[in-house]
């Protein structure tokens, strides 16, 4: 079955395929566009259920409550060669209510939006409040916030969803084309948008209104050697991007698969690495997640006290660090951001109603600062919350978040080619693989998708099976040099897990190329016994 047949196909099949959640997720053509629910009621309505649902909190018993509505909407259009693997759109709405009643949450949400669930979701979590209290260790307490009347949207050029189906499946089995006719076996392809639309409204004055975006559209491509059955495989360096459909059409997609394909044949041809210490030069598409693992998740503040151990482990970074430890070398600084221009998880306000903002969390290689909520904060003498609170949906308490967490650039001038041409012995590593780390945030190992050689100044070639393991400390003790911010460049996740139930957070890292001195260098096939 061709494209256009499988589209107009699946225009018929919409009603048999809806399923799951509130409005479901369902296989659909180019021309059948969600209901966006939240467009069916004004504000003035909208503020009219929050107020009800204020005044119902405070009548119960409630010393703070807010109210948060939301329509989350997702789409998902994937293929392999010219063969259409997947095309979904789900839209999910609701909204919540969240009360403290003597020093306890309480919390309840709804896909029915009217004023008499709304009156019943209220008192529900008022009453689940006062159920919890009997036991609660100690009492909730908030850092204060200003209260704001405002809206704020990501500043996109062309959102994702205002491009047909047809357009997009389009520009992918171009990609998978050129793939296969650069000598590529197989090539998959798939665009991710979502949209987050967000109202949020306290009983200490706030109401907030958030339209927020973002995209990650990728590709892999395959290469099999016929004479021994062995394959490579190659991503493309596209990355998850606060932006919209704006990033697909500037982007390089002939230029970037050509380089995959002739990157994944040399791959089978490269020599497998010699295990022992060697000089790292890690490239942003890389180096992002070993700043999320390594940097990021030991920094929250949550993690570090224990209060979430689900999602990997709790955090060497105790509260006894603060200020003391040397996390790195002088040149590491790294800030926590949740304004960074087309980072995932940028935004004007989180859910707690606090105002965004940046701040350090390694100062000249001094850990500095934690990730923070308004519940979180006074646990460590603050007296403001940094704005970590997040919820990935309606039906989900908020909890703390990380926000865009970023090696900054060096501040001497310093390209690239400089960082190669100042190593003797090393290995430039380029794009994210797997990953390990310890329950502790703390020993860990890493792959790539590619590793160059160094030899005396220059790139001499491509390795193959390699890793890198060490700890948290002493690896960024090792960093002695940053790129520029001529290098800079984001990375990031589209679905960070954290929590219980779990949840997912979009998260981007920024970074220069970093070189690390002197770092333990694994074979992975000798290591696994091949």
């Amino acid at each position: 079955m061709d494209r256009r047949k499988f589209i107009k196909f699946c225009s018929a099949a919409v009603p048999a395929a809806t399923i799951g959640s509130s409005l479901g997720s369902c296989i659909f053509s180019s021309t059948f566009i969600p209901n966006e629910r939240h467009k069916m009621y004004d504000d003035d309505f909208i503020k009219k259920m929050a107020d009800t649902a204020m005044f119902l909190a405070k009548q119960n018993g409630a010393s703070y409550s807010d109210f948060r509505l939301s329509n989350f909407r997702s789409q998902f259009v994937s293929a392999r060669e010219q063969v259409i693997q997947a095309i979904s759109d789900s839209e999910n709405f609701g909204f919540s209510v969240r009360v403290i009643v003597d020093g306890t949450w309480g919390f309840a949400s709804s896909s029915t939006f009217t004023e008499m669930e709304v009156d019943k979701v209220t008192k529900l979590a008022c009453e689940i409040a006062k159920a919890n209290k009997k036991i609660q260790r100690s009492k909730v307490e908030l850092v204060p916030t200003a209260s704001y009347n405002d809206f704020w949207k990501t500043p996109i050029k062309k959102s994702a969803f205002d491009v047909s189906i047809d357009d997009k499946v389009s520009l992918l089995f171009k990609v998978n084309e050129k793939a296969k006719a650069l000598g590529g076996d197989f090539c998959s392809s798939f665009i991710w948008a979502v949209n987050e639309w967000k109202y949020f409204a306290s009983s200490e004055g706030s109401y907030i209104k958030q339209d927020l975006h973002r995209i990650y559209p990728q590709f892999e491509v395959t290469v099999i050697d016929k004479s021994t059955g062995l394959f490579d495989s190659r991503e493309s360096m596209t990355v998850p991007i606060g932006k919209s459909y704006e990033y697909v059409e500037e982007f390089d997609w002939m230029g970037e698969v050509e380089k995959a394909v002739e990157h994944a044949k040399m791959k089978q041809k490269a020599p497998s690495v010699e295990p022992g210490e060697k000089d790292l030069i890690l490239d942003p598409t890389h180096l992002w997640l070993t700043i999320h693992e390594s940097c990021g998740h030991p920094t929250e503040l949550d993690r570090a006290l224990g209060y979430e151990a689900n999602y990997a482990g709790t955090s060497f970074m105790t509260t006894d660090k603060l200020g003391k430890l040397k996390y790195g070398s002088d040149v590491v600084n790294i800030k926590g951001d949740r304004t960074q221009k087309d980072g995932l998880a940028t935004r004007g306000y989180d859910d707690d109603g606090v105002k965004t903002t940046q701040w350090d969390i390694i100062k000249q290689g001094v850990f500095v600062g934690y990730q923070t909520t308004r519940e979180m904060a006074r646990f460590i003498g603050e007296s403001a919350s940094n704005g970590c609170a997040y919820a990935d949906s309606w039906s989900h308490f908020p909890i703390q978040r990380m926000p865009n967490v970023s090696l900054q650039p060096g501040v001497e001038k310093l390209s690239l080619q400089d960082l190669i041409s100042d190593t003797e012995d090393g290995i430039y590593i380029v794009g994210d693989g797997s990953w390990s780390i310890d329950m502790q945030r703390y020993n860990f190992q890493f792959t790539g998708q590619e590793f160059w050689e160094i030899k005396n100044g220059k790139i001499t070639g491509m390795l193959r099976d390699v890793a890198y393991q060490g700890n948290t400390v002493d690896f960024w003790n090792s960093c002695d040099a940053i790129c520029d911010e001529s290098e800079y460049k984001l990375g990031g996740s589209f679905f960070c897990g954290k929590g219980e139930p779990g949840q997912v957070s979009p998260v981007s890292h920024g970074a220069s190329p970093a070189r690390f001195r002197k770092v333990n260098i694994l074979n992975t096939s000798k290591e696994a016994g091949e």
